[in-house]
């Protein structure tokens, strides 16, 4: 096999690789030439080039992952440029379904000030998340569950990239995330919203009055994400960043 940039992307061409030649040359930057072959193997059979590296870029950064864990996105980018010009100094900030931690860690970079809270089911995905995001409490659980009692009533900005894929469509994403990628990381139920829903219920009893929510969907879920944040009694917003595809609804809680 060759080991040239040429020939690494020829051969990850050849397996169907999007962006062929950027992946080649990560390899070649990132892996010892004694694995060099394995990885090249373990690329072209389908596994996520992310968990092969042990990281995923995701705003300016490189956020570690490990299999199974959900690979970050870029079209979650739209979170942080959503969080930012709300996020003062010492604001409490819940990152809710946090994966590994790219939307904390790339808030906490341009504000390290934050006090944040990572909550999500995944052991392995908080793993990620503390390497990631220096200082970030965590919680093992279900949503607000997990949770600390004392926050009830005080978060000032949730974020969340709850699971939104339509458990029929599953099956229909790309091969990297429908067989490498956490079911539970996926699954939002008959109509992708089943988390969403809960995010959206639970975060009226723990945000401050005047506090905001942040929901990650699609462009085609999106009326569906904010008819039940407005129906919890959220004023929403649709923010839309077409060049990450990326798409979230803005709830702000109003005050009593």
């Amino acid at each position: 096999m060759s080991r040239s940039i040429e020939g690494i992307t020829r051969t990850l061409r050849a397996a169907g690789c999007v962006f062929a030649e950027d992946e080649a040359i990560l390899i070649l930057a990132d892996v010892p030439t004694d694995l060099l072959d394995q990885v090249i193997a373990q690329r072209v059979a389908g596994q996520p080039l992310e968990y092969l590296l042990g990281w995923g870029e995701f705003y300016g950064l490189r956020i570690a992952v490990q299999p199974g864990v959900f690979v970050p996105r870029r079209r979650s980018e739209v979170l942080v440029r959503a969080a930012l010009p709300l996020c003062q100094p010492g604001m409490i900030v819940i990152d809710m379904c946090c994966g590994a931690g790219p939307v904390a860690a790339a808030l906490q970079q341009a504000n390290p000030t934050l006090r944040l809270y990572g909550v999500d089911v995944s052991r392995d995905a908080l793993d990620c998340a503390t390497a990631n995001v220096p200082g970030m409490e965590v919680f093992e659980g279900d949503l607000y569950d997990a949770l600390p009692t004392q926050l009830r009533g005080t978060i000032e900005l949730i974020v969340a990239n709850a699971p939104y894929v339509p458990t029929d469509s599953i099956s229909y994403m790309p091969t990297e995330a429908r067989d490498h990628e956490n079911r539970s990381a996926l699954d939002g139920g008959p109509d992708g919203t089943q988390i969403q829903k809960r995010v959206a219920e639970g975060a009226t009893r723990w945000l401050a009055p005047g506090g905001t929510l942040m929901i990650e969907t699609s462009v085609r879920q999106a009326p569906l994400t904010e008819d039940l944040m407005n129906s919890v009694g959220f004023r929403t917003s649709v923010v839309r960043e077409a060049d990450v595809d990326g798409t979230a609804v803005v709830g702000v809680l109003p005050d009593p």
